[in-house]
């Protein structure tokens, strides 16, 4: 049987990935040594062989659906190439593997960051973590942006696996001061008019909540806070309402920095890991360590 991408050859897929990570042609044949000339050839021919457009050429230049495709094939087999170079003791086998990796601000925030540091030390490892809302990292994931992400979704991207990390929970928060001035005669009915904060603009968590409550959102005077932390010390310092991981949640209820309402109503998001399918100990080093430290941080 003939192997799926043989007629694919590996230097023309190669290239579309130095142009995809350095945004222009020019850029790629720098990178690449190489003429512009030569790169635009390439992939050209890559075009060619497959019968789809692989790139849009914009400013910087992306990926259509069918070169993502591509772009995660050659993220692949660079990744099997350096295990194979460090199981092999070959040249550069000693430099640290670099894992790419999206997760959501919340958890970046709480749990994740120390998971990192259950990874054994044998590979060395050094990670560029993308951050990016739960229900948007799968798609990082799919264009072969990273190896493997924090999600909510349940579903896999083509070629990758999933497992269960367990639940984040949200609570329904704000500072004393606002709750008393905008919440405390009918909490659930006042919501629809309290100041509230939000994320960022692609933030439908909030207004989800108050749909629940039978609103048709949130308030319309609302704070962007586009950092975790910075989200929480907003709604304790009294700009707004907001659902507040429970980790973060917890040590200013009880300093009385913050004060819960509808404590019926807590949100529970259920993560994933989802990683590429390849037999990679530094995939399975760090997969292992996220499983096992979201077990001891997250609910099930």
């Amino acid at each position: 049987m003939t192997p799926p991408f043989a007629d694919l050859p590996l230097d023309h897929v190669r290239t579309l990935l130095a142009v995809v990570d350095e945004g222009t042609f020019d850029a790629a044949a720098d990178a690449l040594h190489v003429t512009p000339s030569a790169v635009s050839q390439r992939v050209k021919a890559l075009e060619q062989r497959t019968g789809r457009v692989l790139l849009l050429r914009t400013k910087p230049v992306r990926a259509t659906d069918s070169g993502a495709v591509l772009v995660r094939l050659a993220r692949q087999v660079a990744r099997l190439e350096r295990d194979a170079s460090a199981e092999l003791g070959l040249r550069g086998a000693g430099e640290p593997t670099r894992v790419t990796v999206a997760v959501n601000a919340d958890s970046l925030a709480t749990w994740f960051l120390p998971a990192l540091t259950r990874i054994p030390r044998d590979p060395a490892l050094c990670f560029e973590l993308r951050r990016e809302d739960e229900g948007h990292t799968a798609t990082l994931l799919r264009e072969g942006v990273v190896m493997a992400a924090v999600t909510s979704s349940p579903e896999p991207v083509p070629g990758c696996t999933v497992r269960t990390l367990g639940r984040m929970r949200y609570l329904p928060c704000a500072a004393p001061e606002f709750a008393a001035r905008h919440l405390e005669a009918t909490p659930r009915e006042a919501v629809a008019d309290a100041p509230v904060v939000v994320f960022d603009r692609r933030d439908d968590f909030q207004d989800s909540f108050a749909r629940r409550l039978g609103h048709r959102g949130a308030s319309a005077a609302r704070h962007y806070v586009p950092t975790s932390e910075g989200f929480v010390e907003a709604v304790a310092t009294g700009l707004g309402w907001g659902m507040v991981p429970q980790p973060q949640a917890e040590p200013l209820l009880r300093t009385g920095r913050l004060v819960g309402f509808a404590p019926d109503l807590a949100v529970d998001v259920t993560l994933y890991w989802q990683q590429w399918k390849l037999d990679s100990p530094a995939l399975a080093a760090v997969a292992d360590a996220v499983v096992t430290a979201a077990a001891d941080a997250l609910g099930r």
